[in-house]
């Protein structure tokens, strides 16, 4: 230990001089980028003061004296929250691109896309924060939700990619390394992964244990977090106010042991707001809040989201929480300081590649047409189109509508002329209503009837008066506008409020306009599934589309009127019943959870999306056995009149195992472009990793030698070709 002290001391003082020789008073020796980044953040470690160490276990990574701007957090699940219904940016609202919810971001199924969805967040992000005139927000993003949704009555389940691990994985890290960019020393923002982990039940959250094995854990519940680290690249989670079989995540030893030690996480965990008040409130952990905050530091999460300086004092005072275990803490955000470019001198911050971003690059990025145009197009390939037949009488299925057959159409219901934001929305500069959106799809010569509701028969005469109606209906995410705690109707759901309903009140809306007009297109907006049963079996079309979009209307009516073939896929298993779902605290999937375990009739699988246009699959092209990985070929033909993508899924399902395993797990995916009538080979890559286990006993996950049947298909319960593949 002394040898490494004396070795840190020499290093300190010849970089020190180095640094000093002709530039200046304001150069500090953590400023060397010569040094390791392990060496500076030491460094700069060791210049700090107790007090300035206590003032970084916030979310704040600046320290004045030294000349380390100040650094805060944002909110990003789907665009930059700067305002919007939560006010996160503090102030007055500032404009922000806001794509659709991360639900609707999971259905497209495409990582490249959401890739260059956190790439325009990343671009907002520095430019609010480095133009000079009323700077904006911070540079780590509370984003993405890694959660998964193993219940659709989830309140949070707009926040999630879905409810299957791989897919939530996948898409987790093309979020994370669109926020944080390709260059090799420096992030464009910080990715903070939320929330750590198994945190899907609001009702009790801050009080209730989330239980279940190991293996539960390292394959399911922490999987999409341990890719977004170890291929992702996040260097920032944020624990969750439940707990894992009776211990708090905020104070829980996986928070070190396995994210930091094992993972590679040498960077931020921080609590979730107000968790520290909640160890003694709710999960009555410990007696005060200092002997709390002690726990919560020890545990090496470096930043409250909390009021915590006087109960880190005391704890330092009444001798349970010391100096080093701070350091222990606050290392890791120095680190993300330093990925940042905030460690580097201020002479060589020209040099870094995002610093220019409204800086000396001052267009306002939500402006540019082309960000616009790239919005309406992920909110075009969020939507799923899951029925499409034709009208009773008609001949070929009602969608996609044709403008110059139409003469009048009717636009009914309570979110056709809404666009509604949730609790984590940003305040776009302009919104595009459905309403708008296809008054702007028809132009003037189609008569466009609208009625927000049957009043008075309204909706019903409107309907029975137009060629088409358009019947749009869902959730309300009450983003503002409604109290905490609270939610209007059973089946809505938000932060803090889980959903106590499946069906759909405004479903009988739908009713209504059908027995108006037989030629009736149910537009479904919403941030989590219904048991729309009756719709499914009665109304011609219908087609899924989430909240918050600024280019909602457009984005659907683009694929009403056949400009984008739908190709969104499901992400949950959209159930029958509510009485299809375990207990909502049962958290063993494998008592009949998700598509995995599901032993009911869905009435939609997981994976689930139709096209305007039909695909025809070919014979798996494949070798024998494999070891590491195996590439899969597959001929995949467009069969009908359109061009249109298709989601090429494979899934893996073990003919025999030592232990459970799901009845088929996805293991790859691509969507796909197909000209109409022609064919393309689909090359999918299969990872024996991607199939592995966790072994309890080993302490490791293992790859079990044996024999896999490979499905490959349109969804998970709709495979068109199979083969066998053994694992040597």
């Amino acid at each position: 230990m002394k040898h490494k002290c004396y070795l840190r001391i020499l290093l300190f003082l010849t970089a020190g001089m180095l640094l000093s020789t002709g530039l200046g008073a304001q150069q500090y020796p953590f400023h060397d980028k010569e040094l390791s980044d392990s060496m500076r953040v030491d460094i700069l470690l060791d210049m700090l003061t107790v007090e300035e160490k206590i003032n970084l276990l916030s979310t704040n990574l600046g320290v004045p004296r030294l000349g380390i701007r100040n650094c805060f957090h944002s909110e990003g699940l789907h665009g930059m929250a700067l305002g919007g219904p939560a006010h996160w940016g503090g102030k007055e609202d500032a404009p922000t691109t806001t794509f659709p919810q991360s639900y609707g971001l999971g259905s497209t199924w495409d990582t490249d896309l959401i890739r260059k969805v956190a790439e325009v967040e990343a671009h907002e992000i520095r430019y609010y924060t480095q133009r000079r005139e009323d700077p904006r927000g911070g540079m780590v993003m509370r984003a993405p939700n890694a959660d998964l949704a193993r219940d659709p009555r989830w309140g949070r389940t707009e926040e999630s990619f879905g409810e299957d691990a791989y897919l939530g994985a996948r898409m987790t890290v093309a979020f994370i390394r669109g926020l944080q960019g390709d260059d090799p020393l420096y992030w464009k923002s910080a990715s903070l992964m939320k929330h750590f982990m198994a945190n899907s039940n609001e009702d009790g959250r801050d009080s209730t244990s989330s239980n279940f094995d190991e293996r539960l854990f390292r394959e399911y519940y922490s999987y999409p977090f341990y890719k977004g680290i170890t291929e992702g690249g996040s260097r920032a989670i944020m624990a969750s106010y439940n707990a894992w079989n009776g211990i708090p995540m905020t104070i829980h030893p996986l928070l070190e042991e396995i994210t930091r030690k094992e993972w590679g996480n040498n960077g931020i965990i921080c609590t979730d707001g107000g968790a520290l008040r909640l160890l003694v409130t709710a999960h009555k952990a410990f007696p005060t809040l200092w002997e709390g905050a002690a726990a919560v530091v020890k545990a090496t999460v470096g930043q409250f989201l909390d009021d915590y300086l006087l109960a880190v004092n005391q704890a330092i005072t009444y001798g349970i929480l010391t100096e080093k275990d701070i350091d222990n803490a606050i290392r890791g955000n120095l680190y993300v300081a330093l990925k940042l470019g905030l460690l580097d001198s201020p002479g060589d911050y020209a040099a870094q590649p995002y610093t220019g971003i409204g800086v000396s690059e001052t267009d306002k990025p939500w402006e540019k047409q082309e960000v616009r145009d790239f919005v309406r197009l992920v909110t075009a390939k969020s939507a799923i189109l899951l029925k499409n037949k034709p009208a009773r009488g008609g001949q070929i299925p009602l969608l996609p509508l044709d403008p110059g057959k139409i003469r009048s159409i009717a636009v009914i219901g309570p979110r056709a002329d809404e666009v509604i934001f949730d609790w984590y929305s940003g305040t776009p500069a302009y919104t595009v209503t459905i309403l708008e959106g296809i008054r702007n799809a028809v132009g003037p010569d189609v008569e466009v009837l609208y009625e927000p509701s049957n009043t008075m028969d309204k909706a019903y005469i409107a309907a029975s008066k137009a060629d088409v109606a358009v019947v749009c209906i869902g959730n309300h995410p009450y983003g503002t506008n409604a109290r905490w705690f609270y939610s209007p109707v059973p089946s809505d759901g938000r932060e803090a409020v889980d959903r106590k309903a499946l069906t759909l009140e405004q479903e009988d809306l739908a009713k209504v306009v059908l027995k108006a007009n037989p030629n009736t297109v149910l537009a479904l907006v919403s941030s989590f599934p219904f048991t729309i049963n009756w719709s499914e079996e009665h109304i011609p079309s219908i087609v899924h589309i989430a909240n918050n979009s600024q280019e909602l209307g457009n984005g659907l009516a683009d694929v009403l009127f056949g400009k984008v073939n739908p190709a969104g896929r499901t992400t949950q298993t959209w159930v029958r019943d509510i009485t299809d779902l375990p207990p909502m605290m049962d958290y063993n999937i494998r008592n009949g959870r998700t598509y995995m375990y599901f032993k009911g009739d869905p009435l939609y699988p997981f994976g689930y999306g139709l096209s305007y246009t039909t695909f025809s699959y070919g014979s798996l092209n494949m070798p024998e056995s494999f070891t590491d990985s195996v590439q899969i070929e597959i001929m995949i033909r467009n069969t009908g009149t359109l061009d249109g993508e298709e989601v090429v899924q494979l899934y893996a399902a073990y003919l025999s195992s030592a232990v459970e395993r799901p009845v088929r797990q996805l293991a790859g995916f691509e969507r796909v472009l197909i000209p109409a009538g022609k064919s393309r080979k689909v090359t999918l890559t299969l990872k024996a990793s991607d199939l592995a286990y966790w072994d309890v006993e080993k302490q490791r996950f293992t790859v079990e030698k044996g024999t896999v049947r490979i499905l490959v298909g349109s969804s998970s319960a709709d495979i068109r070709s199979e083969g066998v593949l053994e694992i040597k």
